[in-house]
């Protein structure tokens, strides 16, 4: 799913006992941004079939149109529709970007509360808008704020959790957008019938409410210690460490984790400051596999399919002959927050290569399914609806407990720590890009009449494909990574292929590799190239 979370770093307290207690506090409300991400995402889906939004931002029906694409004389243009559903997307590509400069220079705290800021104009433009391009620029707004918080806020979390709990905590973030997905088709299908702009003002101006909790919340959580480090503020990154990790502040293993974030640092500032072109250049490590992995990963996890049901499933559903498509919207966004947790368990059990590989397989044979039910029933044929809701139920279950969580796990523990910002913003940039991309084709592939392709259910032949295509570059590209610390993870890549990875893995940690166990065996090849 779009702008879901990045684990960077290889995390702290990775000596600390295992205090779940932390944990789970610091996973409960650092992934707080998930809602509030995941709402202004699912929103939207139900908001342009509402009759008064409609009736305020759509066009009359003409009367060659059919009966079942128009909501009480009105209905929303492919052009428009595109428009108003993926300018947010256009608006996170930008965001995304953003956040690696802003966690530098401000911080991982205060660019959060900073992207809070920008989210909350975006509201407030939606919220009292009365024209379609006051909606629009609201759009925008949102959509840089969603990009921001889906670089930053992971960054937060991951580089503030010991690495064993590392992957569970950002399976919660995603688990939390998932959540922001479900109240948003609830509070649409409770508002939908009213016969004012409350109808949709009101799912909107919610958003107001994520927003305050996120940026007064932050308030009270500490400072990422690696960029305290980074800063010189070493006092302070201590402080910081020994609320996160409960050792005091002159405790040994706590001076132990100062030492091993100092070293990482250490190497990064010896390496001197990376460039974006630094993310494409030939290696030791092979930080060009690693780059691209991470910036195709997301197009794939795209090219699934997921958003259409997120975005125009309610129309899907209404056009496929379904009576209630908000109630069915409701049901898939249920199937969707239950079915990531056991991904959030199994992430750290069965590991990240595996669970990609039978997710994407279960996609691909759903998908197709679901494309050729599509197009031998009739939208009269209750028993081929309710064949063709559970498929996509199943469909959704498999990536929410597979690809929702994991491959953006994978993009934050693939990245060596000198370009690892501006790689995983480009990751995160990627997605969304691709979002962008298909949110706007979409009207235009499913849409019937002039202009239009007309694919409606046959559309699902297309996801299925790309579905093959996601395991396709899973199995040749993505190597195991469970388990393993970031300079775990930039061993394995140097000596060993995605295909021989799951054994060399477990050599690393039979061997129990540290950081300081191994000091760098290559010197950085950029050192002596021209900076860009």
């Amino acid at each position: 799913m779009a702008g879901g979370p990045v684990a960077a770093g290889g995390g702290i307290g990775a000596n600390a006992p295992r205090n779940k207690a932390a944990g789970i506090a610091m996973t409960a409300f650092a992934a707080f941004g998930g809602i509030l991400f995941g709402y202004d995402t699912g929103t939207i889906s139900g908001i342009i079939e509402m009759s008064d939004w409609l009736h305020l931002f759509g066009t009359p029906c003409p009367a060659d149109l059919a009966a079942d694409s128009c909501t009480n004389g009105y209905y929303l243009p492919s052009k428009r529709s595109s428009l108003v559903v993926s300018i947010l997307s256009a608006g996170t590509f930008f965001g995304a970007l953003l956040g690696a400069p802003v966690a530098d220079i401000i911080g991982r705290r205060l660019g959060i509360q900073l992207s809070c800021l920008v989210f909350a104009l975006g509201v407030a433009l939606q919220t009292g808008s009365s024209n379609i391009a006051t909606f629009v620029v609201g759009r925008v707004f949102a959509g840089l704020g969603v990009g921001l918080v889906s670089t930053l806020i992971p960054m937060y979390q991951s580089e503030c959790s010991p690495k064993w709990i590392r992957g569970a905590v950002v399976a919660g973030y995603q688990w939390a957008v998932t959540i922001g997905l479900l109240l948003a088709s609830v509070i649409n299908n409770a508002t939908k019938n009213r016969d004012s702009h409350a109808a949709w003002r009101i799912p909107i101006s919610i958003q107001f409410i994520w927003a305050f909790i996120l940026c007064t919340g932050m308030i009270f959580l500490p400072e990422s210690p690696r960029w305290l480090v980074k800063q010189g503020r070493d006092e302070q990154a201590a402080a910081a460490l020994s609320r996160l990790t409960g050792y005091g502040p002159t405790d040994p293993e706590l001076e132990l984790e100062l030492a091993d974030i100092r070293a990482g640092l250490e190497e990064e500032k010896a390496s001197g400051e990376s460039s974006y072109l630094d993310c494409f250049r030939p290696s030791h490590n092979k930080i060009i596999l690693r780059t691209l992995s991470g910036i195709f990963i997301q197009a794939w996890q795209q090219l699934t399919g997921i958003n259409f049901i997120f975005y125009y499933g309610t129309t899907f559903f209404k056009n496929s002959g379904i009576s209630n498509p908000f109630l069915v919207s409701v049901a898939t966004n249920i199937v969707n927050v239950f079915m990531t947790l056991p991904g959030m368990w199994g992430v750290e059990h069965f590991g990240r290569r595996s669970l990609l590989l039978w997710g994407a397989v279960v996609m691909t044979i759903c998908e197709f399914l679901v494309a050729i039910i599509g197009v031998t029933i009739s939208v009269t044929d209750q028993s081929g609806q309710k064949a063709l809701i559970a498929l996509v139920c199943i469909y959704i279950a498999a990536f929410a407990s597979t690809w929702g969580p994991i491959a953006w796990i994978v993009v934050g523990e693939i990245y060596p720590l000198n370009v690892r910002a501006k790689a995983i913003s480009m990751s995160v940039a990627s997605n969304w890009l691709w979002n962008w991309a298909i949110s706007y084709m979409t009207p235009y592939l499913v849409d019937t009449g002039p202009g239009n392709a007309g694919l409606q259910a046959k559309v699902f032949f297309i996801w299925g494909s790309t579905c093959l295509g996601a395991g396709i570059f899973v199995y040749f590209c993505i190597p195991e990574t469970k388990g393993l610390s970031l300079e775990q993870i930039d061993l394995l890549y140097q000596n060993s292929t995605p295909l021989t990875s799951a054994r060399y893995r477990e050599e690393l940690i039979a061997n129990d590799v540290h950081v300081a166990d191994h000091a760098p065996a290559h010197s950085d090849e950029k050192a002596s190239q021209e900076k860009v």
